[in-house]
């Protein structure tokens, strides 16, 4: 194993300040799901010769975000050569960047984060690169046009998701004219630009399926069943519901049947994620289709930072292979799902 890396000597006072208020950002996000540690949390027993990681994660606020946490919080453990500082950000940009400014401060060997959205991270990510400290990014992407300020991408391709629903859509549904509303991710994440341009361009060339609506949802459960009681309001011919996430379409799902409907007859959902509860609601026939998100990203991570720290090079860009679900193969698959 390589030795510690030189680090930039001089910190500002500023990031220094940063650093010291951290600890203060902590608490509950917004979507009420329950997070797998608070914002300082970091892997016992480190330190030494470990390798010191700093993560960012976006929040807590959907059963992939929660799945995804624990995978990365049980590979890069102590036991494994790691000591990881983990930090939760609310889903907000600001607190993200804090945090990574916090970790350039602490001197880490690496940092990797799930960028909030994908745009305003060039100035924080060249302190890091001004600090020797290679960048990892996990999940979402980021749009800076200086690629030298990242190592590696490691997550799914949103595009080839959102394709992959469109194309269902397109050619089991949209057999005759349907109603579609979507259900967006946060707005600017890199998962909700991607996921939106994906099925219109898979279903561009069939006049059989119209896009009447489309709001975001934020990625959350309860956010999904607001959007979606909206529209059940104001649209009262709704075929299909198009949802980025699994937890936006379980929203939907309550929201259809406190109206007096049947999800999956009355008014099909198809989402993005295979997460437990969604795996559920799929082999239930209250989903009809489910495109596949693996959260489970520790293992990759962990070698490429391995990787990296011996002195190897990796892929600039790095997709992991998902699968997709009909009502059938969901229930083949939830005995042995990890998430």
């Amino acid at each position: 194993m390589l030795s510690k890396r030189f680090r930039t000597s001089i910190v500002t006072a500023g990031v220094a300040v940063l650093a010291l208020g951290l600890a203060a950002c902590g608490g509950s996000d917004d979507s009420g799901d329950s997070a797998s540690g608070d914002s300082s949390a970091a892997a016992a027993g480190g330190g030494g010769d470990a390798i010191v990681v700093g993560f960012s994660q976006v929040g807590s606020e959907s059963g992939w975000r929660a799945a995804n946490t624990k995978s990365i919080q049980d590979t890069l453990t102590a036991d494994a050569g790691f000591d990881l500082k983990f930090s939760d950000a609310q889903q907000k940009q600001e607190n993200q960047i804090q945090a990574i400014r916090s970790y350039i401060a602490q001197g880490v060997d690496y940092i990797a984060f799930s960028p909030v959205v994908e745009s305003g991270w060039d100035a924080v990510l060249e302190e890091a690169k001004a600090a020797n400290i290679p960048v990892i990014l996990t999940d979402r992407a980021v749009d800076s046009k200086d690629t030298s300020l990242y190592k590696t991408f490691i997550g799914s391709d949103f595009v080839k998701e959102g394709e992959r629903i469109g194309k269902y859509v397109s050619d089991t549904l949209g057999t005759e004219p349907i109603n579609v509303v979507e259900l967006q991710g946060t707005t600017g994440s890199a998962p909700a630009n991607d996921r939106k341009s994906g099925f219109a361009d898979a279903i561009k060339d069939n006049p059989n399926v119209k896009v009447i609506a489309s709001e975001t949802g934020n990625f959350t459960r309860a956010e999904g069943k607001t959007v979606m009681e909206g529209f059940l309001q104001a649209y009262p011919d709704i075929d299909v519901v198009y949802a980025h996430n699994d937890d936006m379409g379980l929203g939907a799902i309550e929201a259809i049947e406190a109206a007096g409907k049947v999800p999956g007859k009355d008014i099909k959902v198809v989402s993005i994620d295979g997460v437990h509860d969604g795996m559920v609601a799929l082999s239930e026939g209250k989903i009809s289709y489910i495109v596949e998100c693996n959260p489970l990203l520790g293992p990759d991570l962990a070698k490429i930072i391995t990787t990296l720290h011996d002195g190897g090079t990796v892929e600039p860009r790095i997709v992991t292979e998902d699968g997709e679900f009909n009502q059938e193969q969901a229930i083949a698959a939830l005995p042995d799902r990890q998430y």
